[in-house]
């Protein structure tokens, strides 16, 4: 009989930790879907300005609609962690 009740305990500790590395794991998960979410809005937001910055034809001159452009794309760089300044 004890040694059936510590085989029960052993396997409800096994269980327990089990269960804990799945909530962690399951929480890590979930942060990093909350990360990916907001990379996305970034980048949709950006696409949105980009699109915005072209504008139709007429609008702006082309040198003020490519100054936006390279604005907007110096943001996007810098938001992903480029240093566009730095390359070239």
């Amino acid at each position: 009989m004890v040694s059936e009740t510590a085989t029960h305990d052993e396997r409800l500790r096994d269980l327990e930790a089990e269960a804990f590395r799945t909530g962690r794991t399951l929480a890590e998960h979930g942060e990093q879907l909350a990360m990916i979410r907001e990379q996305q809005r970034t980048a949709f937001g950006n696409i949105d300005s980009l699109a915005d910055a072209i504008g139709a034809p007429g609008d702006r001159s082309i040198t003020e609609r490519l100054d936006t452009m390279e604005r907007v794309l110096f943001a996007l760089a810098r938001a992903q962690g480029i240093n566009p300044d730095a390359l070239g």
